[in-house]
């Protein structure tokens, strides 16, 4: 396997997410491009990531599996700059690392035995139903998120009359609402809650553009997206079933 990068920051930000949930991966490479499927330890959030082989500038490769831990890659990773590019290449239990730029800088990781399932993000999300889609701006749902943080650990996700509303209530609350002007809007009543622990951490993926899409059901899981560019980061949350009062 070797593949190269001209923009490493791709791969640097969303090793930089994809770590906030797990501390090792597998990262797979095929004819499609590279991508990863993870769930977090206490199997409440998975995360999918897609980078299509159209991103490469070189790419040349049989189907292969890596076995990563992500803070060793993320260090690495830190050290490219703009303007260098990034060449990955396997050689035997070794994952080599060369950055170029102005000067070409090697590194090596070994690769590692990743415990657990295997799985795939696609095929875990293909059969759920979700009855609302809302697609916002980013900075909305962004300053929404922390808005609740000051006043709780979980948030609802809301459909009431066309409206989406991202509400949390504990002794104190905060609530956004959004019509059809600030937002695009699919979707039937419904309302569901999820931790804002999780959803914070998923804001640094809505950070990379200007959209998000929400899926969502009535005490359902969230299914968010995020595209940049080339690149797909989604995220599945388990809902909050305990009541809020």
């Amino acid at each position: 396997m070797l593949i190269k990068l001209e923009n490493p920051m791709l791969l640097s930000k969303a090793v930089d997410i994809i770590s906030e949930l797990v501390a090792e991966v597998r990262i797979k490479v095929d004819e499609s491009g590279m991508s990863i499927s993870a769930i977090d330890s206490a199997n409440v959030a998975m995360i999918g990531f897609k980078l299509p082989k159209s991103a490469f500038s070189q790419f040349e490769t049989e189907k292969e599996t890596l076995g990563i831990n992500l803070d060793d890659l993320k260090k690495i990773l830190k050290r490219c700059s703009l303007g260098s590019s990034l060449i990955l290449e396997k050689k035997e239990n070794l994952l080599k690392i060369d950055i170029q730029d102005r000067i070409k800088r090697n590194f090596t990781l070994s690769l590692i035995e990743i415990e657990g399932e295997e799985i795939d993000f696609s095929s875990k999300v293909e059969n759920k139903e979700f009855s609302s889609i809302v697609e916002i701006n980013s900075v909305d749902l962004i300053s929404s998120i922390e808005d609740c943080i000051v006043v709780s650990d979980a948030c609802s996700f809301i459909i009431n009359e066309g409206k989406f509303i991202i509400e949390a209530k504990e002794l104190n609350s905060a609530r956004s609402e959004f019509s059809g002007d600030e937002a695009k809007i699919n979707a039937e009543n419904c309302k569901s809650r999820y931790s804002l622990e999780y959803l914070q951490k998923f804001m640094k993926a809505s950070k990379l553009t200007d959209k998000t899409t929400l899926h969502f059901a009535n005490e359902h899981p969230l299914k968010m997206d995020v595209k940049t560019g080339q690149m797909e980061i989604n995220f599945i949350l388990a809902p909050r079933v305990e009541d809020e009062d």
